[in-house]
């Protein structure tokens, strides 16, 4: 059966800013196509309990008086993490594009709560049917001109994805699991891998786009690029149990 034909969620969040391991959701959306069934679309808005940065509010739009209309944050997100074990557990991929910076975000959520993480969740299972499109894509597009062309919306736009209100979650989660799609259609060497072997060549493989991109900062990079001797990047890919891993 194709990548497109079969039942997936992908998964998106917008938080209070950049650092995974300190970041508090604020939004979040599950979306779930295919396997011949009706699409099922799940959003939350979060209180996150803190103040949100003028930052993250330019890019998801949400502010402290639109954030205080939100969900509480522990019952919201048992909900999201709910979801995600029962999709695991039924054998569905779960889509997110940089997937390393959501999972933590969730991981670090979780505990943050006193929730059960998502180890707790999915006792017994070691690889689970995570699919990152942007590991996929450096994997696949090793030489790519233009700074920035890794980011969601200009990779959307070389794999024919077009779409309105980038940065809600649920527009973002959408163009992941579209991605995803188009990918798999274009490289028809991903359906060769069983949902082990791609957790286990997806971890592989960003581990080693990660030491790429540190040697990078550390040699290549200018100052007004991020460069930096000491830099150090986490590129740890989401394990059971969970670890950090980095954004970018």
């Amino acid at each position: 059966m194709k990548f497109s034909d079969i039942r997936k969620v992908a998964f998106d969040t917008e938080t209070t800013g950049p650092d995974p391991a300190e970041a508090r959701i604020v939004t979040a959306a599950l979306i779930v196509r295919g396997g011949g069934r009706d699409n099922k679309d799940m959003s939350w808005l979060i209180n996150p309990g803190v103040p949100i940065p003028a930052e993250a509010t330019g890019v998801h739009g949400i502010d402290d008086a639109k954030a205080a209309e939100g969900a509480d944050p522990k019952e919201a997100l048992d909900d999201i993490a709910g979801n995600l074990a029962a999709a695991l557990k039924y054998g569905m991929p779960v889509i997110a594009f940089n997937l390393a910076f959501d999972w933590t975000v969730l991981t670090r959520e979780l505990a943050r709560h006193g929730l059960p993480s998502m180890a707790d969740r999915l006792p017994g299972l070691s690889a689970l049917a995570l699919v990152d499109p942007h590991v996929i894509d450096r994997q696949c597009v090793q030489r790519l001109r233009g700074t920035g062309m890794r980011k969601l919306k200009p990779t959307a736009e070389r794999y024919g994805v077009k779409l309105e209100d980038w940065h809600t979650a649920e527009a973002d989660a959408l163009a992941a699991l579209l991605i995803a799609e188009a990918q798999f259609a274009k490289y028809p060497q991903l359906n060769d891998y069983g949902p082990q072997q791609l957790f286990s060549a997806q971890k592989a493989w960003r581990a080693e786009q990660q030491a790429g991109l540190q040697k990078w900062f550390r040699t290549k990079a200018t100052p007004e690029q991020g460069g930096d001797p000491n830099k150090v990047i986490d590129g740890s890919w989401p394990l059971i149990p969970a670890q950090r891993g980095g954004g970018e």
